[in-house]
């Protein structure tokens, strides 16, 4: 699957984790709102994303596999008001999982989160 990071974007922040058996890839960038929601709704998910309005209760159990904190943002299980889902599972081409989390920062931006599995 290609994601193209829209040429809107700001604050773009990307990193590869190889893996034993599989790869981690994560992709962060603040788009304005009416352009992150036609972002995702470019992205054809499967089902409709869900909301939530606080973080996940588990969000501090553990250090996800590959973390958002290498890229000096907070994990988007830990924040409130966030929508999130499955894009793709499994994805065409390399890509075996994409997941999609936005967090508004304020009334006119959100922050897109996207994590893969390869």
């Amino acid at each position: 699957m290609d994601t193209m990071v829209p040429s809107q974007a700001t604050d773009v922040r990307a990193a590869y984790q190889k893996g034993f058996q599989d790869d981690g890839l994560l992709l962060a960038f603040t788009l304005p709102e009416g352009d992150a929601e036609a972002f995702v709704r470019g992205l054809r998910p499967d089902s409709p994303l869900s909301h939530r309005s606080r973080p996940l209760a588990s969000a501090g159990d553990g250090e996800p596999a590959a973390p958002f904190a290498h890229l000096g943002l907070p994990e988007p299980e830990a924040l409130a008001d966030v929508t999130e889902g499955p894009v793709c599972t499994p994805c065409e081409d390399d890509l075996n999982s994409l997941t999609i989390a936005l967090h508004p920062l304020d009334a006119q931006h959100s922050r897109v989160y996207l994590r893969g599995v390869d």
